[in-house]
């Protein structure tokens, strides 16, 4: 009887680690705010919206004058909105809005950060964007990078927009989890974010971003991402790391970014 108690207390210690490294490993956010796209010299409106299970998140909605095209932007693991300045500043010279939100947990944005959470806060910005802005599904391109590209997959899959982005995305975290933590059994992480199975079935226009040089998502998970995507689909690849290859291939980033939205506007 000892040795099963203490099996049962072993278990659920280990159990208990796992939840915390992966709870730690995940999700980094921040709260404080640093700057804001007023520091740039753009207009932008502060929102609050609202989930489904009663979160309220925090964003901003940046116009660009004459732009029918809106990008909903669903940023990475870590820090918050106003540290994706330079990638806002990109994607407005190339004529789009953008809305940028808060994940639950980060900045002003209220509650705590899960798989589920995450899919919630991005459906609850995408009907903002089309109830409170009257943007239609056509007019709607959502970008995710890193985490943010399995969120956006993960709406992808439930509603039909114009065109999906994501940047340095991932498969699975089953697949993370094997780089990260490869003393671990994969099947104990309760997240999941399996973008590969769900990309399978995504008929929207996709336009995979992924650096060669990726120090924290692989290369190959980015491309194998790319070969189980569904057509529509082009690849973009780029150099340089993880968080800087958008500067580091600046020229190449923003010229694949204007030719793809410039198709989207042939079609």
């Amino acid at each position: 009887m000892k040795i099963i108690f203490w099996l049962i207390i072993f278990v659920i210690v280990f159990l208990a680690g796992v939840r915390y490294i992966e709870r730690h490993s995940i999700f980094f956010p921040m709260k404080e705010m640093g700057v804001s796209p007023t520091d740039i010299s753009l207009a932008y409106e502060n929102v609050y919206f609202t989930t489904k299970d009663g979160n309220k998140l925090n964003g901003w909605f940046i116009p660009s004058e004459g732009s029918r095209r809106t990008v909903i932007f669903c940023h990475g693991n870590a820090g918050n909105i106003s540290h994706r300045l330079e990638k806002i500043a990109i994607l407005h010279d190339l004529g789009l809005n953008i809305f940028i939100f808060d994940y639950r947990g980060y900045g002003k944005s209220k509650g705590t950060p899960t798989e589920q959470g995450l899919y919630n806060d991005a459906q609850a910005a995408y009907e903002y964007v089309r109830q409170n802005r009257g943007i239609p599904d056509n007019d709607i391109i959502v970008y995710g990078e890193s985490i943010g590209g399995a969120v956006a997959i993960d709406l992808a899959k439930d509603v039909d927009f114009r065109a999906l982005i994501t940047e340095d995305a991932f498969t699975s975290i089953k697949d993370m989890a094997k780089i990260a933590y490869p003393f671990l059994p994969h099947f104990i992480f309760s997240s999941r974010f399996d973008s590969l199975q769900k990309i399978k079935d995504i008929k929207t226009q996709k336009l995979i971003i992924h650096s060669i040089d990726d120090e924290i998502v692989p290369y190959r998970l980015g491309e194998k991402l790319f070969e189980q995507a569904a057509p529509p689909k082009k690849m973009l690849k780029l150099r340089g790391g993880h968080n800087t290859a958008f500067l580091d291939s600046k020229t190449k980033y923003i010229e694949g970014l204007r030719e793809f939205v410039s198709e989207l506007d042939k079609e």
